[in-house]
């Protein structure tokens, strides 16, 4: 979606609220693709003595696959996101600063990276999650294996 922000670019005090729905389910990660449901988004950009912010809430239902006992889960996810919008950049190029080409921002564009760098190292569908027997394979959150005590050792 992209964002015309030319007035409030202009106009210190100006405000554009926006809503936008991202659709990601092709988005794959080695771990599958989490992005089943759409990713709802509110938020706006405002201009305060000149400096242009966009601020925005990131809503969605991950689809994930435990890495310990691999049973699929859901997790609900919300992101808050904050970033600084420029026309040109003074001096060294900034990182924290996204550039807004023409008085118009692409969302897609400001948002899905971070929400891509939000994205935890390891899923699991409890944080007390047993995983699996190393030997049979069963899940040991459904209770102990007949492998008995103590096959962990060898």
């Amino acid at each position: 979606m992209m964002l015309d922000l030319r007035a409030v670019m202009e106009q210190p005090g100006a405000a554009a609220p926006f809503r936008h729905q991202l659709d990601l389910p092709g988005m794959s990660f080695p771990f599958g693709r989490p992005f089943a449901a759409p990713i709802e988004i509110d938020g706006h950009v405002k201009n305060t003595a000149g400096l242009v912010t966009l601020d925005a809430m990131m809503r969605t239902v991950l689809h994930l696959i435990c890495d310990r006992c691999l049973l699929q889960f859901t997790k609900p996810m919300e992101l808050p996101v904050s970033q600084t919008l420029a026309e040109t950049l003074a001096g060294d190029a900034d990182d924290e600063i996204m550039l807004v080409k023409g008085g118009w921002l692409d969302l897609d564009e400001a948002l899905i990276p971070p929400l891509v760098l939000s994205m935890e190292s390891q899923r699991l569908c409890r944080e007390d999650c047993c995983g699996l027997c190393p030997w049979c394979g069963q899940n040991l959150n459904d209770g102990p294996c007949a492998c008995g005590p103590g096959v962990e050792d060898n």
